[in-house]
C-alpha cells in the first residue's frame, strides 16, 4: 500500500515537474525571440499563458493516444504563439513547439521510469 501512495504522490510530482519544464522552455523561447516585458504582460506571464496551453494539448492527447500529445502539444503552441504577435513563420512555430513537447515530455519520462525503478514498481 506504502508503495502506490508513493507512486501516486511521486506521479503527482512529475506532472508539476512536466509543467515547469513546460513554462521553462516556452520562456526560454519567448526570450530568445526578443520578447520583452510591456506594459500588457511581462515575459513570465506569457510564458505561463504559452505553457498552461501547451500542457493542455498534450493532456488532451496523452487521453486519446500518445501519439495525440505530439499533435496536439505543438498546435496548442502554435495557436497561443500567434496571439503573441512573435515574429516566426508558422511552420517554425509548430517545429518549435513539437521541439519544446518533445523535450518536455522525454525529461519528465526518464526522471518517472527512473523514479518507478526506484521503489520497485517497475
Amino acid at each position: 500500500m506504502l508503495y502506490r501512495l508513493l507512486t501516486i504522490i511521486g506521479g503527482l510530482v512529475f506532472v508539476a515537474a512536466l509543467f515547469a519544464l513546460l513554462w521553462f522552455f516556452c520562456k526560454k523561447f519567448l526570450e530568445h525571440h526578443g520578447v520583452t516585458d510591456s506594459a500588457a504582460a511581462s515575459v513570465s506571464d506569457r510564458a505561463t499563458t504559452l505553457a498552461t496551453w501547451t500542457f493542455a494539448g498534450i493532456s488532451v492527447g496523452l487521453v486519446f493516444a500518445v501519439v495525440g500529445a505530439f499533435l496536439l502539444g505543438p498546435w496548442a503552441f502554435y495557436r497561443t504563439l500567434r496571439g503573441h504577435g512573435v515574429a516566426i513563420s508558422d511552420g517554425a512555430a509548430i517545429w518549435w513547439g513539437f521541439g519544446i513537447v518533445t523535450a518536455s515530455l522525454g525529461i519528465t519520462a526518464i526522471g518517472f521510469f527512473g523514479f518507478l525503478a526506484a521503489v520497485g514498481a517497475y
